[in-house]
């Protein structure tokens, strides 16, 4: 294998989205963002939107232009009883276990979010560090900066040799624009923004061959 690394997203890679865990995740942001932060009902589903698109994440978007308590706010959206939508995929782990590289997590979540879903999906000893939302502040996925980060923080300075897999095609495509390889889950349909696409776990080592 030609790849020394692999940035794993988390939310809707790790599991699927089916389990509704990152739709009650955007209901607690729009809570938020209403009875924290006082914003007019009626035009936070804009704002999300404008922020997710113009900024990377919603996060980054009240950042720029509210007075936001970053820590409070990743605190509150991400608390919410794991167990109730996530189960353990004993293959999933088989096959990332079976990996021989080096395997990192990159969420534009933040570290207590990401370590209690590994810990609910039975994958907290499987990967080397947590690269958050934290660590490659101001930036965030799918920005250039954001990989470059990560690859500085993973001590791989050949792009060639990484590996993004995650489930939006925007940041597949930037983890392509910036030199390496990218794999989009949840979809069986090729597309120009991945070079591979997969639904099922058993398919990722064959990808990660050709």
């Amino acid at each position: 294998m030609r790849f020394t690394t692999i940035f794993f997203d988390l939310d809707d890679t790790l599991y699927p989205a089916s389990s509704g865990l990152w739709q009650a995740i955007k209901e607690r942001m729009t809570r938020y963002m209403t009875e924290r932060m006082g914003l007019p009902a009626d035009q936070v589903p804009a704002l999300r939107e404008q922020y997710y698109k113009t900024y990377g994440t919603t996060l980054r978007g009240l950042q720029a232009h509210h007075n936001v308590d970053t820590q409070d706010y990743l605190a509150y959206v991400h608390d919410l009883p794991l167990e109730e939508y996530l189960t353990p995929n004993p293959r999933q782990r088989e096959i990332i276990a079976s990996l021989p590289t080096r395997n990192l997590i990159f969420t534009n979540a933040d570290v207590h979010h990401a370590r209690r879903v590994l810990a609910v999906l039975q994958l907290d000893d499987l990967f080397e560090t947590i690269i958050d939302v934290n660590a490659v502040a101001p930036y965030c996925k799918p920005m250039p900066e954001s990989f470059a980060i990560a690859q500085d923080l993973a001590d791989e300075p050949d792009p060639r040799k990484c590996v993004v897999i995650d489930d939006l095609p925007r940041t597949t495509r930037a983890a392509l624009s910036v030199g390496m390889a990218s794999i989009l889950y949840g979809t069986e349909e090729p597309t120009p923004n991945a070079s591979g696409v997969f639904v099922d776990w058993n398919h990722l080592p064959i990808l990660l061959g050709d």
